[in-house]
């Protein structure tokens, strides 16, 4: 049967995986940035996510933006159970906005604005990989509100997927550093892709074993008919991911880590989708039961046929302009 609302969860998961895929890795330019030998090298970290590291965040918006609108029970459950992480990943963005446009404008204050730059990345990514860690864990309901303790959010669990984040945000900033810039900022770069993409393999593989046992819905949506063939197709394309971003590594190429990386992040994505279906907020709150009223989601849903292939149109277009190599001697303005 037709059901709008799993329309509109699809339109959202994908608000979402672009986000990921997209800020990820200029936050990871972020975490990498106290790691650059010379504030020239630093200038061109920057500069080279200067022109778009904004219309990034356009996605964060349209995902928490469309949960609000047309799934409110879930965006109700959600926001009290996951307050504390959320808060603190929006006032980190809100640090490293602020000092994407003051560190230029005088040398007294710049090395502020580095530490703020640094810090907000950090804790933007590890809060994002806390908060997906105490989603995927399961979030108390009883009746239609959340019902668990505050510090539900803070476990063994979510701590890893919160490292885990960060790590592999730090790999897709390597990597797109490696394919942005030359010289010796490019071979820097390319020599920490390498250690970190084992260590983000490491924490998938490990996060992969300990998510079943999170939920027994997990376990056997994984290893029962049919899920049990996402069970080797998904790591058998993880493989071959890892091995085209090594070997693009090893090779110095300039493309291809950068879209290995962003294939371990896609992947990892189809995994967690796999693991909440149907449901939105797990262990037991389906997509159809969160969803607004039928005549809200066409009501959306008109506007957002327009909205977003315009925001696609217009995040091409910007990723176009500014393709190739970044010059090391121009400034941001």
């Amino acid at each position: 049967m037709f059901e709008l609302s799993f329309i509109w969860a699809g339109i959202i998961a994908f608000a979402v995986l672009v986000y990921v895929i997209l800020d990820g890795f200029d936050l990871g330019v972020g975490i990498l940035f106290p790691f650059a030998r010379s504030e020239r090298d630093r200038a061109t970290m920057m500069n080279s996510i200067a022109p778009i590291w904004d219309g990034n965040e356009t996605w964060l918006v349209l995902g928490g933006g469309g949960l609000f609108a047309v799934f409110p029970l879930a965006y109700a459950i959600v926001m009290p159970a996951l307050y504390m992480p959320i808060i603190l990943m929006l006032l980190a963005l809100i640090f490293r906005g602020v000092a994407f446009e003051y560190r230029w404008r005088g040398e007294r204050w710049k090395h502020i604005w580095d530490h703020a730059f640094f810090g907000g990345s950090i804790v933007a990514a590890f809060t994002q990989g806390i908060a997906l860690g105490a989603l995927v864990q399961g979030i108390e309901v009883e009746g239609r509100a959340y019902s668990g303790a505050w510090w539900d959010w803070l476990t063994m669990f979510s701590l890893l997927t919160g490292a885990a984040v960060v790590v592999g945000y730090a790999l897709l900033g390597a990597c797109w550093l490696n394919m942005k810039t030359i010289g010796d900022l490019q071979v820097q770069m390319r020599g920490y892709a390498k250690p970190l993409a084992a260590a983000t393999l490491g924490f998938i593989g490990l996060a992969s074993l300990l998510t079943p046992f999170q939920d027994v819905e997990y376990f056997h949506r994984w290893f029962d008919m049919p899920g049990v063939l996402f069970s080797v197709i998904v790591p058998a394309a993880l493989l071959a991911c890892a091995w085209a971003l090594f070997t693009g590594l090893r090779d110095a190429k300039d493309v291809q880590p950068f879209l290995a990386a962003l294939g371990l992040f896609v992947l990892c994505f189809v995994g967690i989708g796999i693991s909440f279906y149907p449901n939105i907020v797990p262990p037991n709150l389906t997509i159809a039961e969160a969803a607004a009223p039928d005549s809200s989601l066409w009501f959306a849903l008109v506007g957002t046929v327009v909205l977003v292939p315009l925001i696609l149109i217009y995040t091409a277009y910007a990723y176009w302009v500014f393709r190739g190599k970044v010059d090391p001697d121009e400034g941001y303005h």
